[in-house]
């Protein structure tokens, strides 16, 4: 199974995840997560499994942030939410999600390392 996300999930996450419910600075960011997310090249889909697709929606709003303020916050909060609502059970810790943010952030990892991660966060 394939979990689609869409705009209002987004944004949902946005205003439970992140303190003060910041504002939207970038809507587009939001419109290209849902995009990369659902990424398909002659009907198969770029990004296969939910690690894969939540690494991509994290990468993407790391590098591309859609709020003004707490954007790693929200990134990790929606790979995280991903996982959760695609069934799978997840067992981390604040400090590895603040690390794997950090990796992302600094541009030091590619989007296969941070779907590796979190395939270790699954159990």
């Amino acid at each position: 199974m394939t979990l689609r996300i869409d705009l209002a999930w987004l944004l949902l996450i946005a205003e439970q995840h992140t303190p003060g419910d910041p504002p939207i600075t970038d809507w587009g960011a939001l419109v290209a997560a849902v995009s990369r997310h659902e990424a398909e090249i002659l009907g198969v889909p770029v990004y296969t499994d939910p690690q894969d697709r939540a690494a991509a929606l994290l990468q993407l709003l790391l590098h591309v942030p859609a709020l003004a303020r707490s954007n790693a916050m929200f990134a990790t909060a929606v790979a995280y939410g991903y996982l959760i609502a695609s069934g799978l059970k997840i067992a981390t810790s604040p400090e590895r999600v603040r690390d794997l943010a950090r990796l992302v952030k600094d541009g030091t990892t590619d989007l296969h390392a941070i779907a590796e991660e979190l395939r270790s966060w699954t159990v």
